[in-house]
């Protein structure tokens, strides 16, 4: 359960939020301190699974073969064999659209290599290689778990942005959500909570609230 301090500022940010004529999506700004951004490895890089959702779609696409790609048609938005990725291989401009258009991959472990050839040097730069899905691994499973799934990146900029929710969930569920993003960052961070040095959240277009520390 989030601290009362977390909900207290999603409740003024909602409240402070202008009146628009589509669903905003509520977002967490992250800046850190004292860290060599430069170097690869002290960059923020994480995967989480949000416990109330994201509040809003997430569009998973399949990489996968036979009994696999079957039963990931019922849950995800598009499935992809092995000739497909062969195509998307030759057409540089559709690649890059389904890049644009997808949240997140996951495909066979035996495909990974595929990948790489394939849609490697499409889908690294922008952070979306797919997550690898093992023998044992039920796909519809970690398609459901993906749709609540944020990605954390930095990349060598000190301020970075998440979704955490929509603005018509409850406080205390976009509160919950932020609180596990924070234990998740003050766990990875090299210093934990000394290289946070301040955290907002905000609506799509309305202010910011800071979140205390």
């Amino acid at each position: 359960m989030a601290d009362q301090d977390i909900e207290n500022a999603v409740s003024r940010a909602l409240e402070d939020a202008p009146d628009r004529n589509f669903r905003e999506t509520v977002d967490l700004a992250i800046n850190l301190r004292d860290l060599d951004l430069n170097d690869p490895s002290k960059r923020i890089d994480e995967s989480v699974v949000l416990p109330a959702g994201t509040g809003q779609e997430t569009r998973i696409v399949v990489i996968a073969d036979g009994e696999t790609g079957l039963r990931a048609e019922d849950v995800a938005d598009d499935v992809l064999d092995g000739d497909d990725l062969a195509d998307l291989g030759d057409d540089d401009d559709a690649a890059k659209d389904l890049a644009g258009r997808t949240d997140f991959f996951i495909a066979e472990e035996a495909k990974m290599q595929d990948v790489g050839r394939y849609l490697g040097t499409i889908l690294g730069p922008r952070g979306k290689m797919p997550t690898p899905l093992g023998p044992d691994d039920d796909v519809v499973e970690t398609v459901e778990r993906m749709k609540n799934t944020v990605q954390l990146r930095s990349g060598d900029r000190r301020t970075f942005h998440t979704r955490v929710g929509a603005e018509d969930m409850d406080d205390e569920e976009i509160g919950d959500n932020i609180d596990v993003i924070i234990r998740r960052l003050e766990a990875n961070l090299e210093k934990g909570p000394l290289n946070i040095d301040s955290i907002f959240v905000k609506t799509t277009m309305g202010p910011s609230v800071e979140v205390p520390a």
